[in-house]
């Protein structure tokens, strides 16, 4: 009875329409989702490789590279920011595929290899984003390579190079050449000057996107010039240097109140990056006054503005999605409290290192923001409960926070965890590292608790999960880094959650290569393996595991990172 089932089962698969399948696999999800399914026959691996829309290089993947391409005949982008191989050899491999890109990353390398970008770009037309962050060197030169080869490029990135000697020429000209840019990163280029910024926002009729971090050259004055000429930005990213040398001493740089009057035309700004500036209430309160659209507002690592200040902008924009003020050391719980109010739309908000925020404002966000997905709060007063706090307010459950970043808070204890999991039973991704007061006891009781976690950070901490007795199937991700875990619990690991995928146990020197090995002949979705600073290894340990398990693409140890 049981042969026939599979052979109706079978029929119905063979006549079901390609395009079926298609939208059944991509509910499903891509990349490793569908590793399962391609192995099933022949033509469930012709139709998920034509799903792959992304691959990522790394160096021992070399030799596979004109299968993949032909496997994976769709790609749009291509990540090789990981590779430190003969880039050369590779991208004359890209150029002779079939392959129509949309995105090229080439972040990380030690040289751009101006001389393919005009065969890429003569065969791969339609490349639409570059991204060339972290880079060697970057001269004027490059740049206008870059704009003649790629000339319907629409986002750039450029950013802090190692050695920077582009200047205003090489960005004027790139500004003339590239018609279609809407976003932009130049960061870090630090001979730039205010000629640069105002050129981009003069020349590139649909630029909306512009990041400069430390360029340092481009003065406030240039910033509001830059303003009017592009009032229809949507989103902008500077820092405002901090001090600057006044006197014998150091004073605070005054903000320009051109700059202050420019950012009030920006009407359709839906996100503004500070980080890291020193900017001042009325500098907020112009922003507040006519940036309504704002969903983003970036503020980590400022300073000289005060409560008031953050107050003014979130009270009057009522669509803030993502808002970051890390290190923000004046808030406290009372001052949370306040915000929350105006935050029904928020789905992130960063508040780590601000160390005088307690259980209460956990407990405050939870309550009165319906739709927050993401919380960091590492490095503040987590475990304690304010004085001033509401005790009559009962903690209300959310189940949309998917994921908690609650590192470095060495008073968690175990009863704060546990009825933080207890408000949030739907949390995806749970950050630990470093929370030297919470025990594997009740780790293992938040587990058993919030049965969607993939995503879970034990690093530094003395958990072990020795009483773990249940299958955590969902676990894909778990970093046991500089922890105290030893082979027992490794083994436990290994039966208890073996769908992991990455796993990370650097600086473990409580582990043998007797618990390394049964994780990973256990584990058979495991791909990542950290074993940096873990005295047991060698190149034979290494290969010995690459034996047991094939499909582990990346081993990565001291000397040797295997793929």
């Amino acid at each position: 009875m049981a042969e026939i089932k599979n052979k109706i089962k079978m029929k119905a698969s063979v006549s079901f329409p390609d395009e079926c399948w298609e939208s059944i696999f991509r509910f499903l999800g891509h990349g490793r989702d569908l590793e399962s399914v391609s192995m099933v026959c022949k033509r469930f691996l012709t139709i998920s490789s034509q799903l792959q829309d992304s691959l990522t290089i790394f160096d021992a993947t070399t030799m596979l590279i004109p299968k993949l391409f032909l496997r994976f005949s769709r790609l749009k982008v291509l990540d090789l920011s990981y590779f430190n191989g003969n880039l050369e050899g590779l991208l004359c491999q890209v150029s002779q595929s079939t392959l129509d890109l949309d995105t090229l990353n080439l972040s990380n390398q030690r040289t751009l290899p101006i001389d393919l970008f005009r065969d890429i770009g003569s065969k791969m037309k339609n490349l639409r984003v570059l991204i060339c962050s972290n880079i060697g060197s970057l001269w004027d030169s490059h740049l206008m390579i870059m704009a003649y080869c790629f000339p319907l490029l629409q986002e750039l990135d450029i950013s802090f190079p190692l050695i920077s000697e582009a200047t205003d020429f090489g960005i004027s000209k790139l500004s003339l050449l590239l018609e279609r840019l809407r976003k932009i990163n130049f960061s870090g280029n630090y001979l730039v000057t205010d000629q640069s910024l105002v050129a981009l926002c003069q020349n590139c009729m649909t630029i909306e996107d512009i990041s400069f971090f430390n360029c340092f050259k481009i003065t406030q004055g240039g910033i509001a010039n830059a303003i009017n000429f592009r009032p229809t930005l949507a989103s902008i990213a500077f820092n405002i240097k901090k001090r600057r040398i006044h006197g014998r001493g150091l004073a605070p740089m005054p903000i320009n109140l051109d700059l202050i009057d420019s950012l009030k035309s920006l009407k359709s700004l839906t996100c503004i990056d500070l980080s890291n500036s020193f900017i001042s209430d009325e500098l907020l309160c112009s922003v507040a006054e006519c940036c309504h659209s704002i969903k983003k507002l970036i503020l980590q690592d400022c300073c000289n503005f005060t409560f008031s200040g953050i107050y003014s902008v979130v009270s009057n924009c009522p669509l803030i999605q993502c808002l970051d003020l890390r290190k923000t050391d004046f808030l406290t719980d009372h001052c949370i409290g306040k915000l929350s109010m105006f935050l029904l739309n928020l789905t992130s908000i960063n508040l780590s290192g601000c160390d005088q925020l307690t259980n209460s404002t956990f407990y405050t966000l939870t309550r009165g923001c319906p739709k927050l997905v993401e919380i960091k709060m590492d490095r503040t007063y987590l475990g304690e409960v304010g004085e001033d706090s509401d005790s009559s307010l009962v903690p209300v459950q959310n189940t949309q926070v998917k994921s908690l970043y609650l590192g470095q808070n060495i008073l968690l204890g175990d009863q704060s965890l546990m009825k933080m999991a207890s408000i949030c039973p739907n949390v995806e991704l749970l950050d630990l590292n470093s929370c030297g007061s919470i025990s594997g006891e009740c780790v293992v009781d938040v587990l058993r608790k919030c049965r969607e976690i993939r995503h879970l950070g034990l690093a530094n901490t003395g958990v072990k999960l020795l009483k773990m007795d249940f299958k955590v199937l969902q676990l894909k991700v778990l970093n046991l880094s500089g922890s105290r875990i030893n082979d027992e619990a490794l083994s436990i690991i290994s039966k208890c959650c073996c769908g992991l995928v990455v796993l990370d146990i650097q600086g473990c020197n409580n582990v043998t290569t007797k618990g390394v090995k049964e994780v990973v002949e256990s584990c058979m979705e495991l791909r990542e393996l950290n074993l940096k600073n873990c005295d047991f290894v060698n190149d034979n340990f290494v290969a010995s595991l690459e034996l047991i398990r094939p499909s582990l693409r990346r081993i990565i140890t001291n000397s040797y990172v295997g793929v």
